[in-house]
């Protein structure tokens, strides 16, 4: 299988190139095409090779969600079928089946929405350092891994590509967005967490942290300019997500995953550091190539995690 890194797509204008996500125009001006290639990055750097089937995967998994968790917050999801998309969309299903969907147009918050349930990752980090996790205090003598007294929002900035996202409290955050979207985010952002975090440790999966995102449409309810809160970009996969597995879960150590932090410790383990994201110590400029065994091992756990959540 050779992973589809990067469509082709002539008679669509492509709007932008994410991460993960080509974003086109399409005929409909209330709708966008989003395409799940299958890049993949960590921390902040996308891999010059991809995952094969990675980005249907994605996809899959944020359809089950967004079904799933549909009668907690909107969401910009309208049809996966290529059939139903608009005509121009249509001659490229070969290419787009399984890994594209047609979305309503947002304008997007700018604010990655972090929902944090046990103490791992960066959240760990600091919590090392000044026994708080985004400024928030927590109770001392927590330790890796551990289950957090109760959820944590813990937002983050929305860097343009090729940058760092940056770890804010809560109340810059509210002042980067304004108090009310903030509260409407937390509160969903929570709620979405909590129901998800539940459902999947019945299927023998931990929900550790997700992220999430956000956007504004206008209000088809509202004779104002109201706006309505929807859930946009992806939700719960294991790109945006940390999912361990319940078996042999053990509080102060690491854990094994199935997302991408098996990728993450491959590429510190072969060298990589902030300031080397365009490639290793004296190759600058060449990017970083994932082995074809994480490749490998990354798509199983990937695929397992899909598995075991939508079975």
């Amino acid at each position: 299988m050779i992973a589809l890194t990067e469509t082709n797509l002539p008679d669509l204008t492509l709007l932008s190139r994410g991460k993960v996500r080509d974003v086109y125009s399409t005929s409909s001006p209330e709708h966008l095409l989003f395409v799940a290639t299958d890049r993949i990055s960590a921390y902040d750097v996308i891999l010059r090779n991809g995952i094969p089937g990675k980005g249907k995967l994605l996809t899959q998994i944020s359809l089950f969600w967004f079904s799933k968790l549909g009668h907690i917050i909107p969401n910009h999801f309208v049809t996966a079928d290529i059939d139903e998309m608009p005509e121009e969309v249509r001659k490229y299903k070969d290419q787009l089946d399984g890994r594209a969907m047609l979305v309503k147009k947002a304008k997007v918050v700018p604010l990655e929405a972090i929902v944090r349930g046990y103490l791992t990752g960066s959240a760990w980090s600091e919590y090392k350092r000044s026994g708080t996790v985004h400024g928030i205090p927590l109770p001392p003598g927590l330790i890796e891994s551990q289950q957090l007294p109760e959820p944590l929002f813990t937002p983050s900035t929305k860097a343009e590509q090729g940058a760092h996202d940056e770890n804010i409290s809560p109340e810059k955050a509210s002042k980067l967005i304004g108090e009310s979207i903030y509260a409407q985010i937390s509160q969903a952002a929570l709620k979405l967490y909590s129901e998800a975090a539940a459902f999947s440790h019945s299927k023998g999966v931990i929900l550790a942290d997700t992220k999430f995102e956000f956007g504004l449409v206008p209000s088809t309810t509202s004779l104002t300019n109201e706006e309505t809160l929807i859930l946009v970009d992806e939700l719960l996969t294991p790109d945006s997500s940390r999912y361990w597995p319940l078996k042999g879960y053990e509080v102060g150590k690491s854990q094994p995953s199935f997302d991408k932090q098996y990728l993450r410790d491959w590429l510190v383990g072969v060298g990589f550091r902030k300031g080397l994201e365009r490639g290793k110590e004296g190759e600058e400029g060449h990017g970083w190539t994932i082995d074809s065994s994480v490749v490998e091992g990354t798509r199983d756990r990937y695929a397992e995690a899909v598995k075991l959540l939508t079975s």
